[in-house]
């Protein structure tokens, strides 16, 4: 599973709770505290974010920025390429 977090812009968000119905992971809540323009703002609340981008696309304000972890997949070490018979390879 892909890992992600979210960073919002507090002082901008409204509170509209878009992101939070959009999020298929239960990450977001609004806060208890209010920002500065007097508005509940969005907050990530756990840490199961995917990073799958649907609180940022349904943000009416663009206060969402998604990050994603690259993925740590396998490097490859050798590559074997126009073997015209059988061979054997050892990789210690």
């Amino acid at each position: 599973m892909a890992k992600g977090t979210v960073k919002f812009e507090v002082e901008t968000c409204k509170g509209c709770e878009l992101c939070i119905e959009a999020c298929p992971q239960g990450s977001i809540e609004l806060s208890p505290h209010l920002n500065k323009q007097g508005y509940h703002y969005a907050v990530l609340v756990k840490d199961n974010c995917t990073g799958c981008v649907n609180c940022a696309l349904v943000c009416p304000d663009a206060v969402i920025t998604v990050y994603r972890e690259k993925k740590k997949g396998k490097t490859p070490v050798a590559t074997i390429s126009n073997v015209k018979q059988d061979i054997t390879v050892t990789v210690s």
